[in-house]
């Protein structure tokens, strides 16, 4: 269980994120919502290690993950595998390096510093590119693909590290409608095939409401609102998100298959 106690995160003078709490259960998938500068990209960060907070704990099982320094934040940010807005792929490097790219944490540091990858571990990364229908374009460069493919390399090197928890954040900003839809299945999948627990940073209400089966609503930094999908009345919405209200509720709901898509079925972007 991730547990998030008076989490408090300041720049200067300013919170970004203020006295948040909250748990997440293993096995959610939970939207972070609110409108831009809410804070929510501070919360996953931190929840990661890429942020040390000002103030309060993020625990997960017990242990105190803000306490982690070097080796053991190393593993735990194996353990709570990041997914960007921007990819962070390797644009001269082909998508299977980029794939096996989320093993390092689990190689010796000589193994990494000449990348001599383990066979097991290029199994394990053909794998994951075999479950998002890219395996073709594994001998690519990751330049060379749409943003729609590189966001799925960047969910299949996540899903290497075998993560307990996914942290994405705004995974489908940069993305058309059509590639929003196979990004976020690939990640609904994740959750309900493997049993990994998505946090996921959404600007979209409409996204949020199809896709997770829980809401945590922040502005201005605090945690405004937690809860299921249904109890976020647009009144609550935009209350929410103030004056983006209108751009983040205007777009008709992206429907959710009701059978979960089978891993390996996802369209070529």
């Amino acid at each position: 269980m991730l547990v998030v106690e008076g989490l408090t995160c300041r720049f200067g003078a300013k919170a970004a994120v203020d006295d948040a709490s909250f748990q997440v259960s293993p096995g959610g998938f939970v939207g972070v919502i609110g409108r831009s500068g809410a804070g929510k990209s501070t919360l996953l960060r931190s929840i990661n290690g890429l942020v040390t907070p000002t103030d309060g704990r993020i625990l997960f099982d017990g242990i105190d993950v803000t306490a982690m320094r070097g080796k053991e934040l190393r593993q735990w940010r194996a353990r709570s595998a990041m997914i960007f807005q921007q990819f962070n792929l390797v644009g001269r490097l082909d998508v299977l390096t980029n794939v096996l790219m989320g093993r390092l944490a689990a190689m010796p540091v000589w193994r990494s510093l000449s990348q001599i990858w383990p066979e097991r571990d290029k199994a394990l990364a053909m794998s994951a590119l075999e479950q998002f229908d890219i395996a073709s374009l594994a001998a690519q460069r990751a330049d060379q693909l749409s943003g729609g493919q590189q966001q799925r390399v960047a969910i299949a090197r996540a899903l290497v590290q075998q993560p307990d928890i996914i942290l994405a954040d705004e995974p489908i900003a940069s993305l058309d409608p059509r590639n929003t839809k196979i990004v976020m299945d690939a990640l609904l999948r994740i959750n309900k095939h493997f049993g990994i627990t998505v946090l996921c940073n959404l600007h979209s209400l409409d996204l949020a409401r199809s896709y997770c089966d829980r809401l945590i609503g922040m502005a201005q930094g605090r945690v405004v609102f937690d809860g299921a999908p249904s109890a976020l009345t647009d009144h609550v919405a935009r209350e929410l998100y103030d004056l983006e209200a209108a751009e983040v509720m205007g777009a008709m709901p992206i429907p959710v298959p009701e059978d979960v898509p089978t891993l390996g079925t996802a369209a070529a972007a």
